[in-house]
């Protein structure tokens, strides 16, 4: 029993000499605190709370089309004979495309004029010979019968006239479309036959994209899809660009959802494009569901995450909660933790509806190993550059100018011409060269001031 408490008495000793003030010299965490937060400086960057306007927003990606496209078939079957556009190439309306062999055509149309001419003459003579009848009918010169067979014939040579007048008609129509016309203004896309080959109705010749407009259409989750309404603004964006490529809008959205993939499809006319949009192309669409104007917006890195695992008794099951909180600087001495509502978020940016005010500054570098009150040393964005970023310092400088190992700064005579390129030299250089380069340039500014004092 003597023994136990011996050792009890020892270890409230090496408790009470590890609680001591010395921890704030050391650096260590003092077990006085008894789970406080230590004494240990934290060096933080921070930074104003933007307050700004930020969209909730809908991303998915499409190719460009034309809101058009015409396939344009032959209407006689024969051989091309001349192709006078190819692809890319830009067509009106109107335009000779292709040529298709037309002796045969030309010939079928020379033999309808010839039968029109002659069922011309038919119905004149079969016209005059009525009239005759009927005159000879008016003096009982003729019978009833020879003026039935007049008037019969009479019909018969204008029926034959009105035929031969449409087998003209469609000689002619068969003649022109042996010139393969462009029916719209437009692009030529595709191109399926060869000079040579056998032109037949039915088969596309080519495609035309009309370029009365495009569109781009994009095929969204039910999530995303409910969200969209016609009418709401888009931007696109080329996916190997940064910046805007074209603005549209949402100008129709499909009713349903496709039963094999469950997307929603979206379909967005284009209102103004840039030299980048062409048919094809690939293009981000951001559609902006709700914007908020003047609202608190924090950078997505400045969040620090909390997840607390919470056991369901009711379904068995484990849920994850997340809770999200900022640390804010007080005096740029302590750190105060502040648990945040969330609101719309645009890529890192975040609006904050409730836990921040205006006048704060949040801490964006050095918070994931803070605590609520912890101590910090709010340093400038210059500490947290990497070694290439930051601008190369003088080995020794003091901040007078002079050098902390005697003497003036060599670089603080010169010109800002001869500071840099000096600088740049010592981009390479060691320490050691370093000092021996600064060295010489300070005994040549001291010979340059004897001979100028001389």
């Amino acid at each position: 029993m003597k023994k136990q408490f011996i050792l009890f008495a020892l270890l409230s000793v090496t408790l009470i000499s590890c609680g001591s003030d010395n921890s704030e010299g050391n650096g260590m965490p003092g077990f006085g605190a008894f789970g406080g937060p230590g004494q240990r400086t934290t060096s933080v960057e921070t930074s104003d709370i933007q307050i700004g306007n930020i969209a909730e927003q809908v991303r998915s990606y499409g190719n460009v089309k034309a809101q058009n496209v015409v396939s344009v078939l032959p209407q006689v079957s024969n051989r091309i004979t001349n192709l006078y556009v190819d692809l890319g190439d830009t067509v009106r309306q109107g335009q000779t495309l292709a040529k298709i062999y037309d002796v045969t055509f030309r010939d079928q149309l020379a033999q309808a004029r010839s039968q029109l001419e002659q069922s011309r003459i038919a119905v004149k003579r079969d016209s005059a010979e009525y009239v005759r009848q009927q005159t000879l009918m008016e003096r009982d010169l003729t019978s009833e019968s020879e003026l039935e067979i007049a008037e019969a014939a009479y019909q018969s040579s204008l029926s034959q006239f009105e035929a031969a007048r449409a087998s003209l008609t469609q000689a002619q129509e068969n003649f022109n479309n042996t010139e393969v016309k462009s029916p719209v203004n437009g692009v030529v896309v595709s191109r399926a036959l060869e000079e040579g080959d056998l032109a037949s109705t039915g088969t596309e010749l080519f495609q035309i994209a009309s370029t009365n407009g495009y569109e781009s259409r994009i095929y969204l989750p039910v999530q995303d899809w409910r969200a969209v309404e016609i009418g709401q603004e888009v931007n696109l964006r080329v996916s190997n660009e940064s910046d805007i490529s074209a603005r549209g809008v949402v100008s129709r959205k499909s009713p349903q959802l496709d039963a094999t993939t469950g997307l929603g499809e979206v379909v967005i006319t284009l209102t103004s494009t840039g030299n980048s949009i062409y048919p094809g192309v690939l293009v981000e669409n951001v559609i902006n569901i709700t914007t908020k104007n003047e609202v608190m917006i924090v950078p997505r890195s400045a969040l620090v995450e909390q997840v607390e695992t919470v056991i369901n008794p009711e379904t068995n099951t484990i849920d994850l909660e997340r809770t999200y909180s900022v640390f804010v600087s007080k005096g740029d001495s302590v750190a105060e933790r502040r648990p945040l509502e969330l609101g719309i978020e645009q890529g890192e940016r975040i609006e904050v509806l409730s836990g921040l005010l205006p006048s704060d500054k949040i801490i964006v570098t050095g918070q994931s190993g803070l605590e609520d009150g912890s101590r910090i040393s709010v340093a400038t964005g210059e500490r947290f550059r990497t070694p290439e970023e930051r601008q190369i310092s003088t080995e020794g400088d003091a901040p007078n100018g002079n050098n902390a190992m005697g003497g003036q700064n060599p670089l603080a005579n010169m010109s800002e011409e001869e500071r840099a390129d000096a600088r740049e030299k010592m981009q390479g250089m060691s320490q050691e060269e370093r000092r021996a380069f600064l060295r010489e340039l300070r005994q040549d500014q001291s010979v340059n001031s004897d001979s100028t004092s001389n």
